[in-house]
């Protein structure tokens, strides 16, 4: 099984954990591009990836990891609260400010699905 860790803050935590909010967010970065890409020995720069990587396209677009589940974590510490949510894909768009984002921002969005388990 494939696990997205992710920390969060808990006001999002608690509106996912309540169905409310169905993404999260994330800055379009180096860093989240390398968390959430697939990169290839064989690829070519495209005009068109992000940070001038080297990522797998196909049909122009780049191609994202796949994932079972998104395992959120209200903190640093072992005994913060954790849950599992359904992995539903990522997209590359604006977010909804209500749930966090920057209007006119475009972001990393994870799609979310049922919570599978809060531990």
């Amino acid at each position: 099984m494939k696990i997205l860790h992710l920390p969060i803050k808990k006001h999002w935590f608690d509106m996912i954990k309540s169905g409310e909010k169905k993404e999260e967010y994330r800055e379009i970065k180096d860093y989240w591009e390398n968390r959430f890409f697939v990169k290839t020995s064989r690829g070519y720069i495209d005009s068109n990836s992000f940070f001038g990587q080297i990522i797998k396209i196909v049909n122009n677009d780049p191609v994202f990891k796949q994932f079972d589940i998104v395992r959120f974590k209200n903190g640093y510490h072992p005994n913060d609260p954790v849950m599992d949510v359904e992995f539903n894909g990522f997209e590359i768009r604006e977010g909804t400010p209500e749930w966090g984002a920057v209007k006119g921002e475009e972001y990393f969005v994870i799609k979310l699905g049922e919570i599978l388990e809060k531990l």
